[in-house]
């Protein structure tokens, strides 16, 4: 469990807050960059607790600025692109992608009252279909050489979700291994063939699906370390008594987690305060062998939300679509085949901030504990201008942050802690666009 002022310190991600601060210092995604059609490319979004629009400059990059104007405090994001900024539609006052108003139609023309005027802005890049932005003061840090972001752009995918809680219950939910044994469990024959499918694949070496692999080896030992990245999360699973499965998964720091999704698939998963009790979750899938079908992806994600805001239709209005029928015949869960919504409903079902100060934690929470005390030594680091978690300095700094490795395998006993490296480095060699030498990724 937690002390109530640390769950507080470990939540609350507004202006002027210790964790808004630290998280501020990281990009974070702020947009799809499908959300930003060419007719309307303007779009207000709202990041730890602030109003922002987002609008897209004439060279195709991207200006985030505050989404109420300085004037007579109008909505921006009803504004017009004009001349690479934003116009109000109240008075004609023009923003650039610095904040700066450059133009005062009302005011005389000698007037020198524009040149005192700004609203806050940020930088922002796209990759991979996201556009980050930087919240932070002084200058942004380089991007890391994550494999997200190092994979071409037609062997990826991206997307996002609305969840109805904070932050961190996402981000913990994700670093959890133990609990795909049973929030993910099939009753019998894991029927899906689409999303989620990584599930319904039979695990090399064993003639069983990962479904039910995970389900009936329910009691996996769990290993943690730290990592450049954040940790390194180790599931192993005894299978006979000389192969164990071993599922190896990532906390990216301070808000994204590393999972391997299916063989030759990966996700990295962030979770974006948008205020403290909701937040999105962005994605960026990686397939190291193939290139995505991303129609296809596109239109199996749209059939589990609604737009423009990405609500998942199952979710607590409508008790996340359970059905008891189905609970005692097909799912674990009752709420379906998709595994988002299974995730959705553990993390929202815990109310909109979870109260840890009355949890209690075993052995298998090693990774939520560890993240938990890495966060906190974080936010004392920050405050004193010290060195960041996974926060390069410069662009050498940035090149050398790759990885990190997510694989899910099988080893013999001996050998599993070189097996699962090794692994990682075929499927690389074998790559059209990650064949890089082991000793150049994360290991």
């Amino acid at each position: 469990m937690l002390k109530r002022e640390d769950n507080e310190k470990l939540t609350r991600t507004g202006p002027g807050t210790a964790l808004g601060g630290l998280m501020r210092a990281y990009w974070q995604p702020a947009a799809l960059v499908s959300e930003m059609s060419d007719e309307k490319p303007v779009k207000a979004v709202r990041l730890f607790g602030e109003d922002l629009v987002l609008f897209r400059k004439p060279d195709r990059t991207w200006g985030l600025i505050s989404r109420y104007c300085a004037h007579r405090g109008v909505d921006l994001s009803y504004g017009r692109l004009e001349d690479g900024g934003l116009r109000c539609l109240y008075h004609g006052w023009l923003f650039n992608a610095d904040g700066r108003c450059v133009d005062q139609p009302a005011e005389p023309e000698h007037s020198r009252f524009a040149d005192k005027i700004r609203v806050s802005s940020y930088p922002c890049q796209e990759k991979n279909g996201i556009i980050f932005a930087y919240l932070g003061a002084g200058d942004p840090p380089p991007f890391p050489n994550y494999d997200c972001f190092a994979a071409p752009d037609e062997y990826t995918f991206a997307f996002k979700g609305l969840w109805e809680c904070n932050w961190l219950q996402g981000v913990e939910g994700g670093i959890d291994p133990s609990h795909v044994s049973f929030l993910h469990r099939f009753i019998d024959e894991d029927p899906r063939e689409t999303y989620g499918q990584q599930f319904s694949e039979e695990v090399e070496g064993t003639g069983t699906k990962l479904s039910k692999l995970v389900g009936d080896h329910f009691r996996p030992d769990i290993e943690v370390e730290s990592a450049a990245h954040g940790l390194r999360v180790f599931a192993v699973r005894q299978l006979t008594e000389a192969l164990k499965h071993v599922r190896v998964t990532n906390l990216l720091f301070p808000n994204a987690f590393v999972v391997p999704f299916g063989r030759t698939k990966v996700f990295t998963q962030w979770h974006v305060p948008i205020d403290d009790h909701h937040h999105y979750w962005y994605m960026i899938w990686y397939d190291y062998a193939e290139k995505t079908d991303k129609e296809t992806l596109l239109r199996q994600r749209l059939a589990e939300v609604s737009l423009p805001d990405y609500r998942p239709l199952r979710n607590r209005s409508n008790d996340w679509g359970f059905d008891p029928v189905e609970q005692r015949t097909t799912t674990y869960t009752g709420m379906g085949l998709d595994i988002n919504v299974h995730d959705q409903w553990a993390v929202e079902s815990m109310g909109p901030i979870q109260d840890r100060t009355v949890e209690r934690l075993g052995v298998s929470d090693r990774a939520v504990t560890a993240n938990r005390r890495l966060l906190l030594k974080a936010i004392d680091a920050f405050a004193a201008g010290g060195r960041l978690p996974a926060h390069p300095l410069d662009e050498t700094e940035a090149a050398a942050c790759t990885g990190p490795l997510a694989v899910d395998t099988t080893a013999a006993n001996e050998n599993w802690q070189e097996h699962w490296v090794s692994v990682d480095a075929e499927r690389r060699q074998a790559s059209p666009w990650a064949s890089r030498s082991p000793e150049n990724a994360d290991a």
